[in-house]
C-alpha cells in the first residue's frame, strides 16, 4: 500500500558472460495504466539486484508506449545467472509533465530504445506556486512587486 514501485520480473532465465549491457523480457506490455489513465514510469533496479552484483539500467518507459517492457541489466562480476522469475527492477509510474511541441509524431506503437518522437517541453503549473508581494530596498530606492517565488530554493536571486 506504500510502495511506489511496481516490481517486474523476469520471463526467461539468462546468463550475463560479459559486462556489455543486455535485455531482459518481462512479460509486461504497454500502456501501463492507472485509473484507466495512460501513464508512463521510471524502470529503476530493486535494492536486491544491486547487492547481488546486478545493475538494472535506468529507463523510462513512455505512456503511449505498447510494446513489451524490457530491462537492461548489467554486470561488472560476469558470469551472473538470473533465473526466470526474478524480480530484479521496478516501474515508478510518473505523472505526464510534458506537453509536445508542434505537430505529433506517428503512434509509436511498440518500438522502444531510441525511438522517442517530438521535442518535448517540461511545464510546472505556475498557478500552483505562490505569489507574495515583495519590497526590496537598495541603495535608498525602494521597489515594491509580485514575485512568483520557489518555496524550495536556499537562496532567492534577483536580477
Amino acid at each position: 500500500s506504500g510502495s511506489l514501485g511496481l516490481d517486474l520480473a523476469t520471463t526467461v532465465e539468462c546468463t550475463l558472460v560479459d559486462n556489455r549491457p543486455q535485455r531482459v523480457p518481462t512479460g509486461v506490455r504497454g500502456p501501463l495504466k492507472i485509473n484507466n489513465q495512460c501513464v508512463g514510469a521510471l524502470l529503476i533496479g530493486r535494492s536486491s539486484s544491486a547487492m547481488a552484483g546486478l545493475n538494472i539500467l535506468v529507463g523510462l518507459v513512455d505512456a503511449d508506449y505498447e510494446g513489451e517492457i524490457q530491462i537492461m541489466v548489467q554486470t561488472l562480476y560476469p558470469p551472473l545467472h538470473i533465473p526466470a522469475g526474478s524480480r530484479i527492477a521496478q516501474l515508478v509510474p510518473l505523472p505526464h509533465l510534458v506537453r509536445a511541441l508542434g505537430p505529433p509524431d506517428i503512434a509509436r506503437q511498440d518500438k522502444g530504445f531510441g525511438s522517442t518522437g517530438a521535442m518535448n517541453l517540461l511545464t510546472v503549473d505556475l498557478c500552483r506556486q505562490p505569489s507574495k508581494p515583495v519590497t526590496i530596498i537598495f541603495a535608498g530606492q525602494t521597489l515594491s512587486l509580485t514575485a512568483l517565488l520557489d518555496t524550495g530554493a536556499d537562496v532567492t536571486v534577483v536580477a
